[in-house]
């Protein structure tokens, strides 16, 4: 008989091996994370040659990287209904699935408009990835081993974001632009196989009698694609009577979203009353403001220097393997300690080495050397790395396990829309700073204290996260 896969709860979350079994289920389920996530970077540093291989404008093929954004916007928050509906290992299949098609179609795209199109159409597969993996995850290990199991198999996730440009770089230099989509292609079917063998059926447990919430299709997919959107084109153009159009329609949908969700009898499409936990709102919070920050950062490292320190694409991108390099390191690391110590303490600390490394990047007239960056990038990766498994721990920790699928949406969703405002926000900042009498040092500097700004705001919901573990030993009074 196979060893079973449901958490102990009394067991202690400090000594309790992780089963190999659920390891490699993880493992495996990691491979979508990881294509969504870097995926979500990887093609920043192709637009150059993307624009100048498909004779298209640099404004026009920006949308390959805001339009990913859009569509994983978009279709997360149907993620929570389609688990419950058709059963997580069958909706995960089909979104990898959809993936492979659409990244292979990318790398054939013969015009801006249909890259653009397809880029979409992959943005649709990668958003139910990444919360339909998680989701599958959280509901097998359960709270008392979800710390170190999110510690070990997100390792490669939070690396995928800030490896993105690397990786970018090298396939741009040595493949040209078109491997960008066409290396997902037999990563993608390898994860389809392996999937296929190792992730339980959970088929039986598909709540078949749930029906679509058709208001909240309506009004929250709506008003997520008008806010990006919206926020994108002011971003990019400035001020602008359509953009800020768009985006009051798109604040208008999501209020009405807010109204229906909260007074509807059924099960919404999102359930915002998941909120009503201190642990979930608080997790939730700062999931939007990190990603705020470590989008809004992947935007503006490359930049910085390729034209303030006057790097070609290659060499821009092997500055950023450091920060890679500690995100790698810490991830382990912060899992374990998550489980010992509580989320608090290791965010915290997380935080604190994210903004240490961010301010040499704002002191632009002391002209920081190259050696600087560089330790500066790896303290700056080994932030991220302690912040990501603590965070998704007080995610699930404090939220039922039936409410798993609905609160992997929900924080797909908000690190997204947070990625997408803080992105918008640091654009028009440096926009606005370089059509000045900036320098490009000096229009740097300023965006990047932005990004300090947002990093420091994660601190505050951060120091009321939980002291403790979940299931440990609190000190007598």
């Amino acid at each position: 008989m196979k060893r079973a896969l449901a958490p102990r709860p009394d067991a202690p979350s400090t000594t309790e091996p992780l089963d190999p079994r659920l390891v490699r289920i993880g493992l495996v389920l990691i491979l979508g994370a990881v294509l969504a996530q870097l995926d979500t970077t990887v093609v920043n540093i192709g637009v150059g040659p993307m624009a100048q291989g498909l004779d298209a404008s640099l404004v026009a093929v920006q949308w390959v990287s805001t339009g990913y954004l859009l569509a994983v916007a978009l279709v997360a928050p149907v993620a929570g209904w389609l688990i419950q509906r058709f059963g997580g290992k069958r909706v995960w299949l089909s979104s990898v699935a959809l993936f492979v098609v659409a990244s292979a179609l990318g790398g054939l795209a013969w015009s801006a408009g249909s890259l653009i199109a397809f880029r979409l159409l992959q943005g649709i597969g990668g958003g139910l990835m990444q919360p339909v993996g998680q989701a599958i995850v959280a509901q097998i290990a359960g709270p008392t081993r979800i710390g170190r199991l999110v510690g070990v198999i997100t390792m490669p996730v939070s690396l995928a974001p800030v490896l993105g440009p690397v990786v970018g770089g090298l396939i741009v230099h040595q493949a040209g632009w078109r491997w960008l989509f066409y290396l997902n292609v037999p990563i993608g079917l390898a994860a389809l196989v392996l999937a296929a063998r190792v992730v339980p059926d959970d088929s039986g447990a598909r709540q078949t009698g749930r029906r679509p919430d058709v208001p909240g299709l309506i009004l929250l997919p709506a008003g997520l694609a008008a806010l990006v959107y919206g926020l994108g084109r002011t971003g990019e153009a400035g001020p602008d009577l359509t953009g800020y159009a768009v985006l009051f329609s798109g604040v208008a949908l999501l209020a009405g979203y807010v109204f229906h969700a909260l007074r509807t009898p059924t099960t919404p499409l999102l359930d915002l009353r998941l909120f009503a936990g201190r642990g979930f709102a608080l997790a939730g919070v700062n999931t939007f403001l990190l990603g705020a920050t470590l989008y809004s950062s992947m935007l503006l490292l490359p930049l910085y220097f390729v034209q303030v320190r006057g790097m070609d694409v290659l060499d821009a991108a092997l500055m950023l393997a450091p920060q890679a390099i500690g995100t790698a390191a810490a991830t382990p690391f912060a899992g374990r300690a998550t489980d010992r110590r509580g989320p608090r303490a290791v965010v915290l600390a997380g935080i604190a080495l994210t903004l240490a490394g961010t301010v040499p990047f704002v002191l632009q007239d002391t002209r920081p050397g190259t050696a600087l960056l560089v330790a500066a990038l790896f303290v700056r990766g080994v932030g991220y790395g302690l912040i990501t498994p603590p965070n998704v721990a007080a995610t699930y920790t404090s939220v039922q396990r039936h409410q798993i699928p609905d609160a992997t949406s929900a924080r797909t969703v908000l690190n997204r829309v947070g990625g997408s405002i803080g992105t918008a926000l640091l654009a028009v900042v440096l926009h606005t700073a370089l059509a000045g009498s900036d320098s490009p040092a000096d229009a740097y500097a300023r965006a990047f204290t932005w990004a300090l700004v947002l990093g420091c705001l994660t601190l505050l919901p951060a120091a009321l996260y939980p002291r403790h573990a979940p299931g440990a030993k609190r000190p007598s009074a």
